[in-house]
């Protein structure tokens, strides 16, 4: 008796996941339509097929390094906003908040990723770079030199900049330049952006001040020093909590370029159905982590001079907030600004004693973040994704 198409579809790709668990080989085998009769094309997402593809391809190799690269900055310069407010209550002595934000930077990028890696998928599919992977992976190596490019032009003007943004924006740009036109982007996915614009502000706002109102009404007929001797831990606790969905958040966006990088160099055009590989993780986990661990003291020490002054159950409920909001955000796949969203729930958390604690100069200074980064990122991606594309 002949065996129907479903059926027999369904018993080759149990055989083709079973030969792969059973063989012990790394990676995701692609069943094609049977009428075609095409061979299985393997994505192999090993450390040592990684290694030798970026000894033999040098843009998959510059691609590497500066993905690399802004990961450890991010670790430097965005990782420690994240421990800020902990040390400027006193609750944990500048090195040891650093050590502590390196660890859970760490856990958040090794295990969530592991746990839930929507946000990553995002990355890697808000983009369509087309089905000629060597010229995609010319143009997603444009579009990371143009993050670096734009980075250092907007801080040498002056303008404020967000890294997660210019990722975006660059991703996008060199995609509307290989597809010629706005085929590039993938709505279905890049909507997300915007909504995580929203929610970075107004949702971490709003559930800053919710903790905050809710932490005051509970303890308002409590006595002061045992509160204050309770919060000083509960706000470490909150502290490794921020620093872990740090890690969550950020980590996987830029695991998702990676990730995008290396299925171009295996011929595939995207990443669909790919489980991305431990080594992976713990790489991008740890670099983010030595970052922290590198520049983490200075930049806490230069954010906590410019931060409002906030006592234990203030920056408690700041760092409880912001870590519930990107979890939420992160489980949704929706990429946000981490310190975006912790810099909103200082706000909300300011604004539960009086509406005049909201600093609008940091409102304004977001707004002008999301106005210069999407079209000022996304020319320059653009232009050099041609420019790359031509010379090479």
């Amino acid at each position: 008796m002949a065996t129907s198409v479903p059926a027999a579809a369904n018993m080759v790709t149990q055989c083709v996941f079973w030969h792969a668990a059973a063989s012990g080989t790394i990676g995701v085998f692609f069943c094609p339509p049977l009428s075609k009769k095409k061979e299985l094309i393997p994505l192999d997402v090993s450390f040592s097929y990684f290694i030798q593809q970026v000894l033999s391809n040098p843009a998959l190799a510059v691609t590497t390094l500066l993905t690399l690269g802004v990961i450890f900055v991010n670790g430097w310069t965005d990782a420690p906003n994240a421990i800020a407010t902990c040390v400027t209550t006193r609750c944990m002595r500048v090195r040891s908040a650093v050590v502590m934000a390196a660890v859970f930077n760490f856990l958040g990028v090794f295990l969530m990723t592991q746990l839930n890696a929507s946000v990553a998928s995002t990355i890697s599919n808000m983009v369509d770079f087309g089905g000629d992977t060597h010229s995609a992976l010319i143009a997603l190596c444009a579009a990371l030199f143009s993050i670096v490019v734009y980075s250092v032009g907007a801080s040498l003007l002056g303008i404020p900049t967000s890294e997660s943004h210019s990722l975006i924006a660059g991703l996008s740009g060199a995609a509307i330049a290989i597809q010629g036109g706005v085929a590039g982007i993938n709505m279905g996915e890049w909507v997300k952006v915007l909504y995580g614009l929203v929610a970075s502000l107004v949702i971490g706002f709003g559930i800053g001040w919710l903790v905050c109102k809710a932490v005051t009404l509970v303890c308002a007929g409590m006595d002061r020093r045992r509160t204050n001797g309770f919060f000083t831990y509960a706000q470490i606790v909150g502290a490794a909590a921020m620093s872990f969905m740090h890690g969550a958040q950020d980590g996987q966006k830029f695991i998702g370029v990676l990730f995008l990088g290396m299925a171009f160099c295996n011929g595939q055009p995207s990443v669909a159905g790919v489980m991305i590989p431990v080594w992976l993780m713990i790489l991008c986990s740890t670099i983010m982590g030595v970052g922290t661990s590198v520049g983490g003291e200075r930049i806490i020490k230069s954010v906590g001079q410019d931060m409002v002054k906030l006592e234990k159950y203030q920056g408690f409920s700041a760092d409880l907030s912001s870590a519930l909001c990107l979890l939420v955000m992160t489980v949704l796949g929706i990429p946000v600004s981490t310190t975006h969203t912790k810099t909103s729930a200082i706000m909300g958390v300011g604004a539960v004693r009086r509406l005049s604690a909201i600093n609008f100069g940091v409102v304004r200074d977001m707004m002008l973040t999301w106005v210069f980064t999407f079209p000022g990122c996304g020319l320059i991606s653009y232009l050099m994704a041609k420019l790359f594309m031509f010379v090479f």
